[in-house]
């Protein structure tokens, strides 16, 4: 049966609130603080000056898309501009799109995209191409994609309503363009929403919290699940997933403690 996010996160908090479970909305964890033994309680400090203390915790901050910071960008989200091609890019075939960023995730993107919609254009900041050979090999060989490198994007365009395009100016020459088109994609990157463990948790270097196949994390009792994650493919069913395993392997850890 479909679904879209916001329905399905509802949905998973009314069946929480079917248990014996406390929801604290709005509120902002600010520091993990690690138990003082072996066995001892877990502390995670509240931005409030509130504490929770627990013998296991799980953590599932979250990530947040990149944003490319131009105008049109805000204006036009989910109106054009869009961040996940697996997602969205079926809303778009037979249409013209962008996609801006030439790493892994930007180059796999459009060869994703490129099987769906009239024509992709990528647009590339640095000189070149950062994705791996394989990637962009497989790229330059489709007939519907085109690629400018040196390329800043400046402004993504619409009429009120939706995109129409996307500039960009040469970085060689200095020459802006326009290019025509009904759908953009931003692929240069996510953050994960880890700052406030920096220091406490080991963190990727892209400052994911790295756990092994159970969700344990670098603390022992402290587990972690979904986008915030090493885990590769950010995806709602993935992260899903990953909540259960965790939940799961939190329980094995107090039962053997």
């Amino acid at each position: 049966m479909a679904t879209d996010g916001p329905k399905f996160a509802a949905a998973l908090e009314a069946h929480v609130r079917t248990y014996d479970v406390d929801i604290m909305n709005l509120q902002r964890a600010d520091k993990l603080i690690p138990a003082k033994q072996p066995g001892g309680l877990i502390e995670v400090r509240l931005a409030n000056g509130g504490s929770l203390k627990s013998k296991t915790v799980i953590l599932s901050t979250g990530a947040r898309w990149r944003n490319v910071n131009v105008p049109g960008e805000q204006q036009y989200k989910n109106h054009g501009v869009a961040y996940c091609p697996h997602c969205d890019g079926p809303l778009f075939k037979g249409k013209r799109v962008a996609v801006i960023g030439g790493g892994n995730s930007g180059v796999e993107a459009a060869i994703d995209l490129a099987g769906l919609v009239a024509h992709v254009t990528l647009i590339e900041f640095d000189t070149q191409l950062r994705a791996d050979a394989v990637l962009a090999n497989k790229l330059k060989s489709l007939a519907n994609v085109s690629i400018h490198t040196h390329a800043q994007t400046t402004e993504i365009t619409g009429d009120g309503q939706k995109v129409n395009g996307l500039k960009y100016t040469n970085r060689t020459s200095g020459e802006a363009q326009h290019i025509e088109l009904e759908g953009v994609f931003v692929q240069i990157g996510l953050v994960p929403n880890t700052e406030w463990l920096k220091g406490t948790i080991e963190l990727s270097k892209h400052g994911e919290i790295i756990v092994d196949a159970r969700g344990q994390t670098s603390l022992p009792g402290v587990f972690a699940a979904g986008d915030v994650t090493t885990v590769p493919f950010k995806q709602i069913i993935i992260a899903a997933g990953d909540g259960a395993k965790a939940a799961l392997s939190a329980f094995d850890h107090l039962i053997r403690a």
